[in-house]
């Protein structure tokens, strides 16, 4: 199979990867967004917060970015997973599940954050339909009924007035040990905020919608729905096998340019990022593509001058 040779590899097809592949392309950069299609967000039915897009379905947002991106003739997708990569700066080797080879001079790492197997019985029945982890994203839709957050401990106390804003008929869940001080506890009291420790026993829907939350102790709590904090892994484990460092938080550690501790590669989107939005996403993406046009411009720059002496 023929090598492609490329300015920049894009891993990954989300927001900060389409829009990253949008900025180098007009700026004349050869650029392939490598992506084995299955995006976290295909669970739900609509993507929100996005200026001009609120409201279009995952799949349909993709599409609509890709038939724009093609517009520009030195753009390309490859549907399949990178397996390896071998180089340094400049040169960097990429293989593919598929057998193709990519030689790219930049990588951009914008493979996003996964959700792990789901522990609570009930609980994948909902998701993405009226279970979601960012009010920001889908509170509006839930807004005014009675929902549960499920969370303990540090989180808690960010998560639960953050959602509170949707609506005053709020239930907490801990699922276990709430991690709480007392004095914490008594924040949920003065706001009228149940709290439950027991572990939930399953969540009960009809059609996708959250009907109940059962705990262990027989407490049933009516619900419409749910906002939860999932646990996440990276979206792919190349990061780590290059040698990428990672935050104490699980994020690939980056500077303010988006470039991790490997000199040309950079990381944009949920993978560098607790702010899990597509439109922060997208302008990560934006910012750091920016970023390595520059760096690419300046690299040729310096090389004519060298060429020259």
């Amino acid at each position: 199979m023929e090598k492609q040779y490329v300015d920049v590899a894009i891993i990954g097809g989300g927001p900060a990867g389409l829009n990253a592949a949008l900025v180098l392309a007009r700026a004349k950069k050869k650029v392939a967004v490598i992506d084995e299609g299955r995006p976290r967000n295909a669970v739900t039915g609509a993507v929100h917060g996005f200026i001009t897009r609120d409201g279009i379905t995952p799949k349909e947002f993709r599409r609509i970015a890709q038939e724009e991106i093609l517009a520009y003739p030195t753009a390309s997708f490859v549907a399949d997973t990178v397996i390896s990569i071998a180089g340094t700066n400049g040169q960097f080797e990429l293989s593919t599940m598929e057998g193709q080879m990519i030689t790219s001079k930049k990588i951009l790492f914008a493979i996003g954050m996964k959700d792990q197997p789901f522990s609570i019985p009930g609980l994948k029945e909902v998701y993405g339909k009226s279970a979601f982890v960012c009010p920001y994203c889908d509170g509006w839709e839930l807004r005014d009924q009675p929902l549960v957050v499920i969370s303990k401990g540090t989180v808690l106390m960010h998560f639960a007035p953050v959602v509170s804003g949707w609506t005053s008929r709020l239930t907490v869940c801990t699922n276990g040990p709430d991690e709480l001080a007392e004095a914490q506890r008594q924040e949920f009291k003065h706001n009228d905020i149940p709290l439950f420790d027991s572990p939930i026993r399953h969540i009960d829907s009809k059609d996708g919608i959250v009907q109940q939350v059962v705990l262990e102790d027989g407490t049933v709590i009516p619900a419409r729905g749910i906002f939860f904090k999932p646990e996440l892994a990276m979206g792919s484990d190349l990061p780590r096998t290059i040698g990428c460092e990672f935050t104490e938080t699980g994020v690939l550690a980056v500077n303010e340019s988006g470039q991790t501790n490997i000199p040309g590669i950079y990381s944009a989107g949920d993978a560098a990022s607790m702010m899990h939005q597509a439109i922060a996403s997208a302008s990560a993406g934006s910012f750091v593509a920016a970023v390595m046009n520059n760096e690419l411009n300046t690299e040729a720059w310096r090389r004519n001058i060298k060429e020259v002496r």
